[in-house]
């Protein structure tokens, strides 16, 4: 794997530089020292994924990201010292894009430095993403089951790159007193979901909490998956955690989260696919949509990257393709004409 660093600290680019060599099959493909000039070296050169600081002279990671993924995209995790204090800006910057977040590891004498483990599982895991990506293969969906006739309304969000401002977006235009649950799957790792919770609730009119085992779904309350196990509606309908499928290189899973309202919801729902690398929730959406589920996919032009919803208009599996803008206008009007 062909791996860039952006960051203005010596220190951090050599870290970050010892850590990467380190691993058999990875190299440095290029160093930038801020945004301006990472947008530069990219255009000229696309690596398989960019190690991108936050906070640069010139131009931060926010918008390079944003620049990168418009004009030469990548896959991206931004680097920082600390998540959880630029918590902000990591969101912001996977609004624009960006995979996920990790804070910079440090070296020890012996080159064996703290946060270098977890450094490394983050490549890993964006390393299959990729791999699951270029392979561009279907998984094998079940037979749909019919949902239910009660009057209870669900909202079933995935979501994936560029997925917090898109998620953002449909919640602030959610009312108060809305006569829905909300769920949501969005890739991102566990360590950053009580960040991203705590990030969406500034946006959104509605509480955000992190989805816990055992919580019934209540409406007016959104409720992310906050594990990087499979978040699923279980046949009590409380929410649950599934390890399994343990080679499903999307964790948490979009798909198997929406199978599990296809299988096991009893009430009524709509289903919403936004921005994302990969195919995961394409299938599942359009299990739901054989269920009788209203299901929706982001247009191509609001995406950050076109892939998830990509593969959804490609099975026919959304009804309806919007820009973002207009989701949960959609998602409001359907649910006031079937009551």
């Amino acid at each position: 794997m062909r791996i860039a660093i952006v960051n203005d600290m010596k220190m951090a680019v050599e870290a970050l530089r010892r850590t990467v060599v380190s691993v058999p099959g990875y190299e440095v493909a290029w160093i930038a020292e801020n945004g301006v000039e990472a947008v530069k070296r990219c255009a000229a050169d696309v690596p398989d994924l960019i190690l991108m600081d936050l906070i640069m002279p010139e131009m931060d990671g926010v918008e390079a990201t944003r620049q990168i993924m418009a004009k030469s995209p990548c896959a991206i995790l931004v680097v920082t010292a600390s998540v959880t204090q630029n918590a902000s800006l990591v969101f912001q910057a996977m609004g624009a894009g960006a995979l996920d977040g990790v804070s910079t590891p440090t070296i020890g004498i012996d080159a064996k430095g703290h946060g270098q483990e977890e450094f490394l599982q983050k490549i890993r895991t964006i390393g299959r993403l990729l791999d699951a990506t270029r392979r561009n293969a279907p998984t094998k969906a079940r037979e749909p089951t019919k949902a239910g006739k009660s009057n209870n309304w669900l909202i079933a969000i995935g979501s994936s790159t560029g997925g917090p401002a898109a998620v953002a977006k449909v919640l602030s235009k959610l009312p108060t007193d809305l006569q829905a649950a909300v769920l949501i799957v969005q890739h991102v790792d566990e360590q950053c979901a009580p960040g991203l919770a705590e990030w969406l609730n500034q946006h959104s009119p509605l509480p955000v909490l992190l989805a816990m085992a055992g919580d019934r779904i209540e409406n007016g309350r959104v409720l992310l998956a906050g594990t990087n196990d499979h978040l699923v509606v279980k046949e009590d309908l409380t929410l649950g955690y599934n390890h399994e499928p343990a080679a499903n290189p999307y964790r948490p899973s979009v798909d198997v989260f929406f199978e599990s309202v296809a299988n096991n919801w009893t009430g009524r729902c709509v289903a919403a696919l936004l921005t994302g690398m990969g195919r995961d929730g394409a299938e599942g959406l359009l299990r739901l949509r054989k269920s009788g589920v209203l299901t929706i996919a982001q247009s191509a032009e609001t995406c950050a990257v076109y892939g998830m919803p990509k593969a959804a208009a490609e099975l026919k599996a959304a009804d309806k393709i919007l820009p973002i803008d207009s989701i949960a206008e959609a998602i409001l009007d359907n649910m006031t004409e079937r009551i």
